[in-house]
């Protein structure tokens, strides 16, 4: 017979033998727990390191799929702000202009001191206005006494304040000349309503639009075209001393050029308002900050 002394011992034996038990048991599914949930550091990397190689190989719409992904589970992770990065230049190299724009907006009020933030407003300012965004291939097609030129005079707005802030930025240079194409464009803009004004013999309204060439935009290659229509302007208005000193500084400026004849070298409007320095700009990747 056991006595009472015996029963209780065997009872602690048996209660500190149940509650190791549970230990180990609990010990065994929570490493089996773990095994089965990857560390999130390891994810984050791994899709991030898929949207490099989708990057590099220029497979666009998949690698900004990836971005978006990557922010959106990882929105404080290792990779979020320099994710913001490539994914204005993911949305800009697969055309989605609006959105690249869209992007670097973002990107410029979250991060204004990022070492991105150069790289931001350049490509905020590219997007604005692009020979891709439907508006340059329709530009010569179509009536341009009501084309809305706005675009244009955003992206050279979004680039000059991109050079006022960066002006030692490795970009710096492919704004320039990106400018010079859209100071031109926005100067064969006056021109062409100019001659528009001037096939409807509107002499007054053309000749506000040869002088805004000539005032504001006064080294571009429309400039000759501007004065060849203040001549002829005021000469059909009557104003012959206007009509004549117009005459002479073409004559001075531009000696071979033909004032009742528009002659255009045959070369791309592309070549032609850019002075052949736009050419086809490769834009880069933005580069890793870690």
């Amino acid at each position: 017979m056991l006595g009472y002394q015996d029963y209780h011992l065997l009872n602690k034996i048996f209660v500190r033998s149940s509650l190791l038990l549970f230990l180990t048991i609990g010990l065994m599914l929570s490493c089996s727990s773990t095994e089965e949930q990857p560390d999130e550091r390891f994810l984050e990397k791994e899709l991030y390191d898929t949207t490099q190689i989708r990057l590099k190989n220029g497979n666009f719409s998949n690698a900004i799929a990836s971005l978006e992904s990557l922010e959106r589970r990882f929105p404080f992770g290792r990779y979020a702000e320099q994710a913001q990065a490539e994914l204005i230049y993911a949305y800009y190299k697969n055309f989605e202009f609006e959105a690249a724009r869209s992007a670097a907006e973002r990107f410029i009020n979250l991060h204004p001191r990022h070492p991105h933030a150069g790289y931001a407003y350049y490509l905020r300012g590219l997007s604005s206005f692009t020979e891709d965004s439907g508006l340059f291939t329709r530009y010569f097609a179509s009536n341009l006494s009501k084309r809305d030129i706005e675009p244009a005079e955003q992206s050279f707005e979004d680039l000059s304040e991109f050079l006022a802030r960066f002006p030692d930025s490795n970009y710096a240079a492919n704004a320039k000349q990106r400018m010079i194409y859209l100071k031109n464009i926005l100067a064969e803009h006056e021109i062409i309503v100019a001659n528009f004004y001037m096939q409807r013999k509107a002499y007054i309204a053309a000749l506000g639009r040869a002088r805004y060439v000539l005032e504001h935009l006064p080294n571009t290659p429309q400039v000759p075209e501007a004065l060849s229509i203040l001549i002829k302007a005021y000469g059909r208005l009557g104003y012959e001393d206007l009509r004549q000193k117009s005459y002479e500084i073409l004559k001075v400026s531009y000696p071979d050029y033909d004032a009742e004849a528009v002659i255009r070298p045959k070369r791309s409007w592309v070549s032609r308002l850019s002075f052949g320095l736009l050419g086809d700009e490769e834009i880069p990747p933005p580069p890793r900050v870690d």
